[in-house]
């Protein structure tokens, strides 16, 4: 469901991209039979290295629910073939698939200050996409100030960690 009625999920504040661990998640995913056996499999290799289960467990769903959205052609390139480039670009586009305001920003922010040769990114582009969908979405109108610079700081996190070109080291 990549449209108008995809919910908006926010949980991408859980941290950055998370090249490498992604990289193993999608590897014992392709030797699962599902998603579910993916992350008991994730946990028992001790795919993440934080201390507690609960915290690996939360970031292991944010992985799964951006590389699910990968077919399993698109997770076979990402593990055996792609470059770490186009790693990085999958993980972007898993991203986008998976969180609807990062794919509106992307499209309705990023793509047209590209057309544009608008090539910086000013953080408040974050501020008032959001402002402009808060108008029209409840729950992200009830997103406190500090979880929206902190949506922005990871966002760009990503964005840099994906080598996404517009993007400027001033975030």
């Amino acid at each position: 469901m990549r449209s108008e009625q995809q919910p908006y999920k926010m949980s991408f504040a859980v941290g950055g991209l998370a090249l490498t661990e992604s990289i193993e998640v999608a590897r014992l995913r392709l030797s699962a039979t599902n998603w579910d056996d993916t992350i008991v499999l994730a946990m028992a290799d001790g795919v993440t290295s934080l201390p507690k289960a609960a915290s690996r467990r939360r970031t292991l769903r944010e992985i799964i629910n951006r590389l699910s959205e990968l077919d399993l052609e698109e997770l076979a390139f990402f593990v055996d073939e792609a470059d770490r480039t186009e790693q990085q670009a999958l993980l972007w586009l898993a991203s986008c698939r998976a969180y609807r305001f990062m794919r509106e920003f992307a499209v309705e922010v990023l793509q047209e200050r590209f057309l544009s040769y608008q090539l910086d990114l000013p953080l408040e582009s974050f501020d008032i996409l959001l402002e402009a969908k808060a108008e029209w979405n409840e729950g992200l109108a009830n997103i406190s100030r500090s979880t929206q610079l902190k949506l922005r700081q990871v966002m760009f996190r990503m964005m840099r960690e994906a080598s996404v070109p517009i993007c400027s080291a001033n975030a």
